[in-house]
C-alpha cells in the first residue's frame, strides 16, 4: 500500500505547532478574574474531593493479589465493583471543573474490532476526559508518574503500560508488553494512546510514533474538538504553561468537548510489515478529517524538530537565537566574527579541548553579563557545559563569514578522528549536530548518499549537502547567511510528504 497523500497543496501555510497562547481581550481578562476567583477554588476542591475518594478505592481493586495475578487483566468481582465507580468519580473531576457535557460522535469500536484507540490532537493533561467515552481503556504513563499521590493509584487500577524514557530496557519491555496486549485476541481490555507523543496547538498532527502500530492489529482513531470561543485547554513547548491552562478553563463558565470516534482503520499487508507507514497513514487519515496538515514534526529530546532524511532540523534553531542574544547584548558584527575567530582558536588549540563553562563562554564572546552565556549554553547542552565546536559551526555560516566549502573542511578535519580523509556514520553525526545546533542520531540516509564505497570524503559531503534533493535543504535554511537564507522563524519549507509550513504562528 503507498502513502496516502496528505491532501494539501504545496502553497499552504500553517503555524508552528508546539507553540500555544491564550490571547485574550481586556473584557476577556476581567470577567476571567472575576469568575476566577470565585469558580477555581469551588472547582478545584470539589475535583480535589473526588480524586481523595478515588485514591484508596482505586488502591483496592488490586489490594491482596500476588504479582502473577496482577500481571493478568482483572477479572470477575474485581472488575465489575471497581470499575463503575472510577468511571463515575473520574467523570465527577471533569463535570466539576466545566466540562458539562461530552459530546460524542460515531461509535466505538469493540475490542474485537480494535485493540487500540489511537487518539489526536494531544493538547494537554485535560485530554485525558477522552477516558471516559472510552470506559477507562488502558494507557501507556511513563513510570515516573506511578510516584504521584493520587495519579499513581490510578495508574495500577488501570493495568497501565509503564515505561521510563530515560531507560532503554523499559523502552524495549514496553514494546513486548504492548505486542503481547495487542495481539492477545480480546484477552486485554482495549488500550488508549496518543501517536504524537507530546502536546501541541491543534493546528497540525505532528508525526505520529510507531508505538500503536508496531503490532499490526486494526485501530480506531478518534479526534478529540474544543468548540469553545476560547481556546484555553492547551499547553505546549512554549506559550501558555498547564497552571494557566487550568486557570483559564476553570474560569469558563464551562467548557466544551466533543469525542469523534471514526471508522476502524484495517492495515494492507504492506502496513503491517512498515509500522512507520502504518502511522503515517492513519496520521494523514486523521489530519484530513480535522482539516489540518500532517507534518513531520517531532518532539526529540525536548526539542521541536522536522525530520528530514533522517536528520533532525531544529524549528527554532539555536544559532539564530544566538546570534539575536549576541547583538542585544551589543556585539556588532565585528565583536561577532572577534568571538567566532577566537572560539576556533581554542577549538584547534587541542590544550584545553572545545568544551568550556558558562564562565569561559562569557569571556570567549566578550559578554559583561553570564546570564546570557548561560542562556546560550542552553541552547546547545543541558548542563553548565558547551561544546564550543557546536556554538562555532552552526553560527559562523549564518554571518557569512566563512564560506561552505571551508566551513566544511574544518568541520571535517576537526571531526575524523582516525584521519585518512573519510568520515565514519558516527563522526558524521557528531559533525551534523555540530552544523545543526542538535543531536543527530539517524545520519545512515545521508552517509548512504555521500558515501561512496564505505568511504565519505569532504568533496562527496560537500556535494550531496549542495545539490541533493532531499538533503539540499540544510544548506539553504541553516547553512547560509542570513540575508540569503531568511529567518528560520518566518520560512517556508516542504516537509517529506511534500506540504509546505510555516512556522510562525499567523496571529504572532
Amino acid at each position: 500500500m503507498e502513502r496516502i497523500d496528505d491532501g494539501y497543496s504545496a502553497t499552504q501555510e500553517y503555524p508552528h505547532p508546539f507553540i500555544h497562547k491564550v490571547k485574550l481581550t481586556r473584557a476577556q481578562r476581567i470577567r476571567g478574574i472575576i469568575l476566577g476567583s470565585i469558580l477555581f477554588p469551588i472547582r478545584v476542591t470539589l475535583a480535589g474531593v473526588c480524586f481523595l475518594i478515588m485514591w484508596p478505592i482505586a488502591r483496592l481493586r488490586l489490594a491482596g493479589l500476588s504479582e502473577e495475578e496482577r500481571s493478568k487483566p482483572v477479572e470477575g468481582w474485581r472488575r465489575w465493583f471497581y470499575h463503575p465507580i472510577i468511571w463515575l468519580l473520574s467523570r465527577a473531576v471533569f463535570f466539576s471543573l466545566g466540562f458539562y457535557w461530552v459530546k460524542v460522535k460515531g461509535r466505538r469500536a469493540n475490542l474485537k474490532e480494535a485493540p487500540v484507540l489511537v487518539v489526536a490532537p494531544h493538547s494537554g493533561f485535560l485530554d485525558m476526559l477522552v477516558l471516559c467515552p472510552a470506559q477507562l481503556a488502558t494507557v501507556v504513563s511513563r513510570s515516573e508518574n506511578t510516584s504521584l499521590p493520587v495519579i499513581g493509584a490510578l495508574l495500577e487500577f488501570n493495568q497501565s503500560v509503564l515505561v521510563s524514557r530515560k531507560d532503554p530496557e523499559s523502552r524495549k519491555k514496553a514494546v513486548a508488553q504492548l505486542n503481547e496486549r495487542l495481539t492477545s485476541d480480546g484477552y486485554w481490555p482495549q488500550m488508549l494512546m496518543f501517536p504524537e507523543g507530546t502536546t501541541t496547538n491543534g493546528s497540525a498532527l505532528i508525526k505520529f510514533k510507531p508505538g500503536a502500530f508496531l503490532a499490526g492489529v486494526p485501530v480506531q482513531p478518534v479526534l478529540l474538538h474544543y468548540p469553545n470561543k476560547l481556546d484555553t485547554v492547551r499547553w505546549t513547548y512554549k506559550g501558555t504553561a498547564w497552571t494557566e491552562a487550568l486557570w483559564h478553563t476553570v474560569s469558563q463558565p464551562y467548557t466544551n468537548m466533543t469525542v469523534e470516534f471514526l471508522p476502524v482503520y484495517n492495515p494492507s499487508q504492506e502496513e503491517k510489515k512498515d509500522p512507520n507507514l502504518y502511522a503515517d497513514n492513519v496520521q494523514k487519515l486523521m489530519a484530513r478529517a480535522l482539516g489540518v496538515p500532517a507534518t513531520d514534526y517531532v518532539m526529540e529530546g525536548g526539542v521541536p524538530v522536522s525530520k528530514v532524511g533522517g536528520l533532525s532540523l531544529p524549528l527554532e534553531s539555536p544559532a539564530r537565537e544566538t546570534l539575536t542574544l549576541l547583538h542585544k547584548s551589543g556585539l556588532g558584527a565585528d565583536e561577532v566574527q572577534a568571538a567566532l575567530d577566537r572560539m576556533i582558536d581554542r577549538c584547534c588549540s587541542g590544550a584545553q579541548g572545545a568544551k568550556v563553562s558558562t564562565e569561559e563562554l562569557a569571556s570567549i564572546l566578550g559578554l559583561s553579563h553570564q546570564q546570557t552565556a548561560a542562556h546560550i549554553c542552553s541552547l546547545y547542552s543541558k548542563d553548565h557545559s558547551v561544546d564550543l565546536r557546536h556554538i562555532y559551526f552552526s553560527v559562523a555560516p549564518l554571518t557569512g563569514c566563512v564560506d561552505l566549502k571551508t566551513l566544511l573542511h574544518s568541520a571535517f578535519t576537526m571531526f575524523n578522528r582516525e584521519g585518512g580523509g573519510s568520515l565514519s556514520e558516527r563522526e558524521l553525526s557528531d559533525l551534523m549536530e555540530a552544523l545543526l545546533g542538535v543531536p543527530q542520531h539517524r545520519v545512515a540516509e545521508l552517509y548512504a548518499a555521500a558515501s561512496d564505497r564505505s568511504r565519505l570524503t569532504e568533496e562527496s559531503l560537500l556535494r550531496v549537502l549542495t545539490a541533493h534533493p532531499t538533503f539540499q535543504k540544510v544548506t539553504k535554511e541553516y547553512l547560509r547567511p542570513e540575508e540569503a537564507a531568511g529567518t528560520l522563524s518566518n520560512r517556508r519549507s516542504v516537509n517529506n510528504n511534500g506540504s509546505v509550513y510555516n512556522n510562525s504562528k499567523k496571529s504572532e
